[in-house]
């Protein structure tokens, strides 16, 4: 250990006891303060919590005293103060890379999250589930200062600092355990992956820091590693070496010659080795973009073949070659990598048969982007290409998994619901709608006859723009997020809940006019609960409603509730369709705009991502299950069955887990 963290560390028993005195009452101050002023003066309570964060003991007493910290409103006025919608690539880059300040909050907030996993701690924004996977992923990233000496970077940081985020990450192993960490952490990635979100590079930093840290965790003396070396070394593979030609994973430039020697057949198992690791894992190789654009100019023919291409798939390619080829020139290259995938799922859709499709790509090829929204991009994703390059690869993305879309800060889950939507029914209309906010800096949408743009209005649900987010989300969902708070106010004071007016003017003429809402908007009141429920059997359910399935997917809001039950929050989702399972269970299939639909929401309801019949993307559950979280709903009216014929046992049970979670009270 370095002299600075000597210096910075408690170096006995009674220390640790005389600064934790410290830290009691700056926290005591805090709340007092607190409790008068409504502020937050947090910087005494983080001096006094700086010295014990370099060693156990020290972050013992700062465990134990997460509760006072947390009733102190220490996090109040924060990003933090609202841990479900933290991003674990941000937490990472915030105490590995952030100010001080920051950092040691940051550290904090995990330690706050630790206790919450271990059940020590209730916190009643997050649940002890959604704390562990949180967590699981902030530990792949830091798997190189847990297993390893530190980097330069990291010991030269101010105070010591770098030591005591690695004392940190070793204290969060021991507590939740190295035994099975490798085990664990796999099992979170193929977890994520098996979602196929748009957004990957979270996943792939997970990976890279598995495969450097492999080896040392290996030594470990009570880690296993077994059969989840073995998945870890697929991911690997599909990242750094998925064919025989990139097997070491020998750089770009030997990869290239590589390639030039290589004879057609040779280049035919590379092609279909790069599009079994794509399609196995969701995850595309940096090598796969230099492959394709080697083809382009040696056997355009097998390209399909790369991007593992079924009939319907390679027919879309060869029926609109132009187009297509023009597309892998602009877009593909090893920082935008996942187009490649993008791009096979868009084809295996067949969206480019409709007329608009092809003319809007086109527009998108020659779009010229206005400097608000160039700015935006280069800011997330760097000037290594240009902004119209990582917005078409972002295009390509979202067109191919539309319901990949995701993000992690509620207030925006409308607009990014209307997104995947878009995608999923109506493509043109989403391509338009990016190519005004690219190239405009304006998205103006219609609202009962009169038009709402996005330039004219003032902040919207949203107080922050969104991170972490795909391009195309990065520039459509503050112009979107306005839209729709817009549309809300214009409907309040009409004696009902506004959605009934804004969804269907917001998402398009597919949304069904008919409404249905749980409780009343005035009091928050459950009201005629049971025929809610059984309007939406009657409306969805194929047993009750003539066996029509779901035609156009439809919006819909849920209470989200934690792994105890306790009401969360409203929620925007999408209900895809309904189904039975491999069980004969019939099962809602729902898209959740978060950045994981994995979700513990009690009384034994887990939803599911795969396993029971889930499309890529889609989350599912039992009817009844889903209908107890369910508070409102559009509906064809024309299309409906008889309320009265739904089984009182199923209605029942759907009203008895509602009312024992999120409806208690109410």
């Amino acid at each position: 250990m370095s002299k600075e963290t000597n210096d910075a560390c408690p170096d006995d028993s009674g220390t640790i006891g005389e600064l934790a005195q410290q830290l009691d009452a700056a926290i005591e101050r805090l709340a007092i303060e607190n409790a008068v002023a409504e502020v937050s003066p947090v910087f005494d309570v983080i001096d006094a919590a700086r010295p014990l964060m370099f060693d156990e003991r020290g972050l013992e007493a700062l465990y134990a005293r997460v509760p006072a910290i947390e009733a102190a409103g220490f996090f109040g006025g924060s990003d933090w103060d609202y841990p479900q919608t933290l991003v674990p690539s941000l937490a990472v880059r915030t105490a590995r890379h952030g100010d001080p300040i920051a950092a040691l909050v940051e550290s904090l907030s995990q330690i706050r999250l630790l206790a919450v996993a271990k059940g020590d701690y209730s916190h009643p924004s997050v649940s002890a589930e959604h704390a562990h996977h949180f967590l699981a992923q902030v530990m792949a990233m830091n798997l190189d200062i847990v297993v390893g000496d530190l980097q330069e970077g990291d010991r030269l940081r101010p105070d010591g600092l770098g030591y005591a985020v690695q004392a940190l990450y070793r204290y969060l192993l021991k507590h939740l355990g190295y035994q099975n960490l490798l085990e664990h952490l796999v099992a979170e990635v193929w977890r994520i992956l098996a979602q196929r979100p748009v957004q990957v590079d979270g996943v792939k930093q997970m990976v890279t820091q598995i495969a450097t840290c492999l080896p040392g965790l290996e030594d470990q003396p009570d880690a296993t590693v077994g059969e989840a070396g073995a998945d870890a070394m697929r991911l690997i593979n599909a990242v750094f070496s998925p064919t025989e030609g990139c097997r070491e994973d020998p750089g770009f430039e030997v990869y290239a010659e590589r390639l030039a020697g290589m004879d057609d057949a040779a280049l035919l198992r590379e092609s279909i080795d790069f599009a079994q690791a794509m399609h196995s894992t969701g995850l595309v190789s940096p090598y796969m973009p230099g492959f394709i654009r080697y083809l382009r100019t040696r056997w355009n023919e097998l390209i399909p073949t790369a991007l593992g291409l079924s009939h319907t798939g390679a027919d879309a390619f060869h029926c609109y070659p132009a187009l297509i080829h023009t597309l892998i020139d602009e877009a593909l290259f090893a920082e935008t990598s996942q187009a490649a995938y993008g791009l096979a799922m868009m084809l295996e859709r067949g969206i480019l048969y409709p007329p608009p499709m092809a003319p809007s790509l086109w527009r998108q090829l020659r779009l010229t982007l206005c400097d608000a929204a160039a700015e935006k991009i280069a800011a997330v994703f760097g000037d290594r290409r240009s902004p119209e390059c990582f917005l078409l690869a972002d295009v390509i993305n979202v067109l191919g998994r539309p319901l990949g879309v995701g993000q992690g800060n509620y207030p925006t889950c409308q607009s990014t619901r209307a997104l995947s939507m878009w995608a999923f029914n109506t493509p043109a209309d989403l391509l338009r709608i990016v190519a005004w906010a690219a190239r405009d800096d304006e998205i103006v949408m219609r609202f009962e006859g009169h038009n709402i743009s996005s330039r004219e209005l003032g902040a919207g649900l949203a107080t922050e723009p969104p991170v972490d987010v795909d391009a195309v989300s990065l520039i459509t969902v503050p112009h979107l997020d306005r839209i729709y708070f817009e549309m809300g106010r214009r409907s309040v004071g009409r004696g009902e809940d506004p959605h009934k007016w804004v969804n269907a003017e917001f998402h398009g003429d597919q949304v069904g006019h008919g409404f249905r809402i749980a409780v009343d908007v005035f009091t928050g009141n459950l009201k005629d609960f049971e025929g809610f429920i059984r309007d939406f059997y009657a409306a969805y359910h194929p047993f009750y409603n003539g066996n029509i399935p779901v035609i156009n997917p439809q919006p819909a809001g849920i209470a989200v509730t934690d792994s105890a039950s306790r009401f969360l929050g409203w929620h925007a989702i999408t209900i895809q369709r309904l189904a039975l399972d491999q069980d004969k269970v019939m099962r809602v299939y729902f898209f959740n705009p978060n950045n994981d639909s994995g979700q513990d929401w009690g009384q034994e309801i887990i939803t599911s991502t795969q396993g029971n019949g889930e499309l890529y993307g889609e989350a599912s559950l039992p009817v009844a299950q889903f209908a107890s979280r369910l508070y409102v709903f559009h509906y064809d009216p024309l299309e409906k069955g008889e309320p009265n014929d739904v089984p009182t046992n199923e209605v029942s049970q759907a009203m008895s887990l509602a009312r024992k979670s999120w409806a208690s009270g109410r």
